[in-house]
């Protein structure tokens, strides 16, 4: 099987497994069965360090373990095994990390044994649909399976169920500073105001400025394309005759948005030029193969 076809597959595939991962293990005739509610001491097992999911919010784990001290952990842990007796975390590390705090000294897994690929593919789907990742995890994971597995953006696509353009956006997150990525990953900036600020010329001060004053994604958009226009023209702000309006900024947002890259847009009389800037030969394909279709 080709490498393309194990990847338009991979996705459904890892749907399935996923939706299997906390169910049972059916018993097959000559096949010794998987007890899936095995106890396991909690000390055998260790998070994944290849997990994207890096912020737990911990108001919210001793909120677990308070209910986990009352109910146990209701659905068990998946693992992998790393060695004799000893697993490594493929989905649960919230559910693993709660019960430490509750106290308890063994906790029910399922095992799956799987290699660090799939373990990684698992682990960001799983987070995904879940909507355990704030924005920076997510665009991280996504770069790891591009740089160590040899990914496409539309593979990615396909495997998490989302847009190429959801995860070209998503990997434009990364260009921003630490500053930024960090106001990101505490939730002080969404996902829509840290894409905003790709482009400008210091995204660190104008994502100061949009959570100091509270400003909408709109009103972070507007603010960032003063800036880049600034940054093309010396001249003060309100002496420009060429401006854009709000109707055109927000026409470049959209189209930015759909298809995961830079778009400008410059009216010349009834006429104008529409500029989207790419990066890679890949972009400019799936460029050309968006306007072929139309």
């Amino acid at each position: 099987m080709n490498d393309d076809l194990s990847k338009r597959r991979l996705g459904r595939g890892l749907a399935a497994l996923i939706g299997e991962m906390d169910q049972p293990t059916p018993v097959d005739v000559g096949r010794p069965p998987v007890n899936p509610d095995r106890m396991v001491p909690i000390e055998f097992i260790a998070r994944n360090p290849r997990n994207p999911r890096r912020y737990f919010d911990e108001t919210e784990l001793h909120d677990l373990a308070s209910s986990i001290r009352q109910h146990g952990i209701v659905q068990p842990v998946v693992v992998r095994p790393v060695s004799t007796d000893r697993y490594e975390i493929i989905a649960g590390e919230r559910r693993w990390r709660a019960a430490q705090l509750a106290g308890l000294v063994e906790i029910p897994v399922i095992v799956r044994d799987v290699d660090d690929k799939t373990a990684l593919e698992i682990a960001i789907v799983e987070n995904v649909q879940r909507a355990d990742l704030n924005p920076l995890e997510e665009a991280l994971g996504y770069e790891q399976l591009i740089a160590e597995h040899g990914y496409t953006q539309n593979d990615l696509g396909e495997i998490i169920g989302k847009s190429r353009s959801h995860v070209a956006n998503s990997l434009r997150l990364l260009k921003l500073p630490d500053q930024v990525r960090d106001m990101l990953a505490a939730g002080s900036l969404s996902a829509g105001h840290a894409r905003a600020l790709v482009s400008t010329s210091d995204p660190a001060t104008l994502a100061r400025t949009i959570v100091s004053k509270g400003m909408s994604v709109r009103d972070a958009e507007r603010l960032a394309q003063n800036d880049i226009k600034a940054q093309n023209d010396p001249r003060p702000a309100g002496t420009r005759k060429d401006e854009k309006d709000s109707d055109t900024l927000a026409l470049e947002r959209t189209l930015s948005d759909a298809l995961g890259l830079d778009v400008a847009i410059n009216h010349r009389g009834n006429g104008g030029q529409v500029k989207i800037s790419y990066k890679t030969l890949e972009q400019l394909e799936e460029i050309c193969r968006l306007l072929e279709r139309r």
